[in-house]
C-alpha cells in the first residue's frame, strides 16, 4: 500500500530553509502539502482541511509547538483529534522529548532530519491510523 498518494500533510516550520527542504521532499514523494509558519496559521489550516499527518517544529519563534499538539488532542471530534503529529526538532535531550510526547506528539524526529527516519515514522503513524 502506498501511503503517500495525495495524502495531505501539514508542515509547521518557521525556518524557511527547513520548510523548503521538507516541502520539496514531501511533494516529490507525492504528498499534498500545506504549510504554516506559526501556530495561528497552523490552527487555521488544520481546521480548514484536516491533514492525515502533521510535521511540527517545536520552537516557532516565541511560540511552543507543543501547544499545537495539545490543541489537536483537545479537539472534540475524531478524526481530527487523532491526527498523528510528529515533532521535528533540534531538541534532542530526553527530558525535552518526554515533554513533547506528553503534549500529544506521536513521535520525535531530531534535526538535522534524517529523511529515512522521518519517512519510517510517517509510514508507521499513517499505517496505525488506517
Amino acid at each position: 500500500m502506498n501511503f503517500s498518494t495525495k495524502t495531505r500533510v501539514l508542515v509547521v516550520e518557521d525556518n524557511p530553509m527547513n520548510m523548503e527542504m521538507l516541502v520539496e521532499w514531501l511533494e516529490i514523494a507525492g504528498y499534498q502539502v500545506d504549510t504554516a509558519e506559526d501556530l495561528a496559521t497552523a490552527r487555521s489550516r488544520f481546521a480548514a482541511a484536516c491533514p492525515a499527518l502533521v510535521l511540527l517544529d517545536i520552537r516557532l519563534g516565541d511560540e511552543d509547538g507543543a501547544d499545537f499538539s495539545r490543541w489537536v488532542r483537545e479537539r472534540p471530534e475524531p478524526p481530527s483529534s487523532q491526527v498523528p503529529v510528529i515533532a521535528v526538532t533540534a531538541h534532542a535531550l530526553r527530558d525535552e522529548q518526554d515533554r513533547i510526547l506528553q503534549a500529544g506528539c506521536n513521535a520525535v524526529v531530531c534535526k538535522p532530519v534524517d529523511l529515512r527516519v522521518l519517512k519510517d515514522e510517517m509510514q508507521r503513524w499513517l499505517k496505525a491510523r488506517g
